[in-house]
């Protein structure tokens, strides 16, 4: 595993807001620091001094499994003390503000402080206001970096250089926080990327607005309603959850015209290449996004992004620690 001294030299990360701030370079030093970090998760005792005397805290205001809890693993493997804080039990019912509760985790010494927030620009507040590092783990419909580094880095595991893989993100587009970063992304490791769902669930003006900028990374993503297009010559599909949380009515007629018209089946994956990679960034909703036996089939990496998620989250942490 590389000493504090390397990671030092290889990168310095105070915030980690969004993909879209990150080189390409850094991007894959992350990756490659997780491959140190998932050797790690591989040996009988997984535990390492790296982060011993350092503390983190999560603060989500929002439910989570998969982020909160590799965070909270990540964080104890490096031998960090790891404190959550839980919206419901908090002093934010009380009234507190984000800027205040922020200024309270700064005050107790916290060395990162990793957020989930129903609003979007949420981390980028505090961490105008606090000199504890902040991670993102999700805010509103903008970003959720960890998410699209830790499938980076499973993708990379898999099928090696991202550089001109077809890549297909299936479903709703207009709410999902994981579609976005997952563009800026997969588009600065020179992926072809098709974005694919209903026309009321793909964020036009968004993405056809930065399409038009000369140069602009989004410039030759597609975009297609029809499933059997997209779907076409795919090299990995990944079905995104409808954000029935976010979403305000008449954008679909029904579940089950979606799953009929966009659910990931195995017939429809014969129009991808023969060794089409599947994943989805969780919570899935089998059935509806995806059938059971495509989830759990011979094609899906689905469990392998969870364990690629504590190893990229161990990544970062040592990084912004080691700062």
């Amino acid at each position: 595993m590389q000493t504090e001294t390397q990671t030092q030299n290889l990168v310095k990360l105070d915030n980690l807001l969004d993909i879209d701030s990150l080189k390409r370079a850094e991007i894959e030093i992350i990756l490659d620091h997780a491959v140190s970090m998932e050797e790690v998760l591989n040996r009988d005792i997984k535990k390492v001094p790296s982060l011993r005397g350092k503390t983190i805290v999560t603060l989500f205001y929002e439910s989570s499994t998969r982020t909160r809890v590799s965070f909270e693993q990540a964080g104890k493997i490096l031998s960090a003390d790891v404190i959550n804080i839980n919206n419901k039990t908090s002093s934010n019912n009380k009234g507190e503000s984000l800027y205040n509760t922020a200024l309270t985790i700064q005050a107790i010494g916290a060395d990162v402080v990793i957020i989930r927030h129903p609003h979007s620009g949420a981390p980028h507040f505090i961490s105008k206001h606090i000199k504890t590092s902040v991670i993102n783990a999700g805010d509103g419909t903008h970003a959720h970096p960890t998410q699209a580094l830790l499938d980076l880095y499973t993708i990379k595991k898999k099928v090696g250089s991202i550089e001109g893989k077809n890549i297909v993100l299936v479903g709703d587009i207009l709410y999902s926080r994981v579609a976005r970063s997952h563009m800026w992304g997969l588009s600065k490791l020179g992926a072809n990327i098709t974005i694919c769902g209903p026309e009321t669930l793909i964020p036009n003006d968004f993405i056809k607005g930065l399409k038009n900028i000369s140069g602009h990374p989004f410039n030759n993503i597609k975009i297609t309603s029809n499933i059997d297009e997209g779907l076409k010559n795919a090299d990995i599909v990944m079905a995104l959850r409808l954000q029935l949380e976010r979403q305000q009515s008449g954008h679909l007629p029904s579940l089950r015209e979606y799953s009929r018209e966009f659910g990931i089946t195995e017939e429809r994956l014969k129009k991808s290449n023969q060794n089409v990679i599947v994943m989805h960034p969780g919570p899935m909703n089998e059935g509806i996004e995806i059938e059971s036996n495509v989830a759990h089939g011979v094609n899906s990496i689905i469990e392998e992004q969870v364990t690629s998620g504590v190893a990229l989250r161990m990544a970062l942490l040592n990084i912004m620690c080691s700062k």
